[in-house]
């Protein structure tokens, strides 16, 4: 290799340099990540307003779904060869696009409902799973041979999404409630603070996030060990990358990473669908409205499940109560499956008090053991394998979410209705 031998030596400066900005940065990344849907999932009692009788907090997350997964799955097998810069950028930008197209058919339609109105908002879903293969597996992907510091801001980022726009959720409820149309000025508010996100995130990963020093140095890392996927980003940070750091031949398939890390992925598998069994079609359909908090019931279940996934994706941070055990992480995500008896009863006899206990419990069970697996499970890779494996890893976490909004469906026969 050429005399860029010196600068790809670990040195604490080195790596540290910039460390904080970075986080900030990674942390917006996964809010831009998530918020356009998320806000989709909080605006769901407008939508049932609109679409009544479409059952529109399952079927947008059905609809979703597929387009994710069918994409992730895609960029996963070809992950190799492309580059993660137009992938990122194009994720981010279609996010941008497709729910400016949302707030277009809200406005032009006067906020009207009709199976018309309610395909077109199904098609910007679909675009919404394609955006967010793209952003959420090479994102993913790119931080897995990053630090750990760096994946858990992305990873929070993501759950903060939630987080901010059911706290919005609340505020513009309250504000707006009793003004004419009021419910509908907030859901245009929603979607024009969520474009405005995600053209931040255009900005940020475009401008500033590859010029950051820490970043600069883990590619230049990644590409001596054979990545092909960071040139693009190196090249757009001034770096040019020697044709020899370019080969990765002697990387593991992506049949051998799977098979070497199948209780990872069958982690993430699990824990997901788990998680989106319940959240949020039946927090919205099957917990009734005799709650005492009458129509903010499910609005506030949101947010609490929103907060306490965010809180616990900041826990792995405390080195000591960090869960690493391979089989510690497979016991403790098959054990959340007794949950699903807890919420049958609760929702049939139980008040609101155990309700939120458990939502909470979901919500800090979730965020606590998914940060754990998908920055445990890159360690001891080469930097191509881990990219590998952080693509791979959110194929199961799509996989799982997918399932588990079919499986949601199942409420609605158990008829558990409040």
């Amino acid at each position: 290799m050429s005399n860029g031998d010196s600068s790809i030596v670990s040195t604490p400066s080195r790596t540290e340099q910039g460390k904080f900005k970075a986080m900030v940065v990674c942390w917006f990344l996964g809010l831009g990540c998530l918020i356009s849907w998320n806000s989709m999932l909080t605006i769901g009692d407008y939508y049932y307003q609109i679409f009544p009788s479409y059952h529109p907090a399952r079927v947008l997350t059905l609809v979703y779904q597929p387009f994710a997964l069918g994409s992730m799955a895609i960029l996963s097998y070809n992950e190799a060869n492309i580059d993660t810069r137009k992938r990122n950028m194009f994720g981010y930008a279609l996010f941008c696009f497709s729910t400016l197209g949302l707030l277009l058919i809200d406005v032009a339609t006067s906020g009207g409902g009709g199976i018309g109105n309610y395909i077109g908002v199904c098609v910007f879903v679909a675009a919404f799973g394609v955006a967010d293969a793209h952003v959420q597996g090479g994102m993913t992907g790119d931080l897995s041979f990053m630090s750990p510091h760096l994946m858990q801001s992305f990873l929070a980022g993501l759950s903060a999404s939630g987080a901010l726009v059911a706290g919005l959720r609340l505020v513009t409820k309250a504000v707006f409630d009793q003004t004419d149309n009021g419910l509908r000025k907030g859901v245009i508010l929603f979607l024009a603070i969520s474009i405005f996100c995600e053209f931040l995130c255009v900005l940020l990963y475009a401008f500033v996030f590859g010029r950051l020093p820490i970043v600069k140095h883990l590619r230049r890392k990644a590409a001596s060990e054979g990545s092909r996927t960071v040139s693009a980003d190196l090249a757009a940070a001034g770096i040019k990358t020697a044709d020899g750091e370019n080969v990765d031949d002697d990387r593991l398939s992506n049949k051998q990473l799977l098979l070497q890390n199948i209780d990872y992925a069958l982690d993430i598998y699990l824990l997901h669908v788990l998680t989106l069994s319940i959240f949020p079609g039946f927090l919205y359909e099957n917990t009734g409205k005799n709650h005492g908090l009458g129509e903010w019931y499910a609005l506030v279940l949101v947010a609490v499940y929103n907060v306490w996934d965010l809180m616990a994706r900041y826990i792995p941070m405390i080195e000591c109560i960090r869960l690493e055990s391979r089989k510690g992480l497979l016991y403790a995500c098959l054990s959340r499956f007794l949950l699903i008896p807890c919420f049958y009863f609760t929702a049939k006899y139980g008040d609101q008090g155990w309700m939120i206990f458990l939502v909470s419990f979901l919500g800090l069970t979730n965020g606590y053991l998914t940060v754990c697996v998908l920055t445990v499970a890159p360690r001891g890779y080469k930097a191509p394998e881990q990219n590998a494996l952080g693509n791979l890893m959110v194929v199961f976490l799509l996989a799982g979410i997918f399932s588990g909004v079919a499986l949601d469906w199942l409420w609605l026969i158990g008829n558990t209705s409040f």
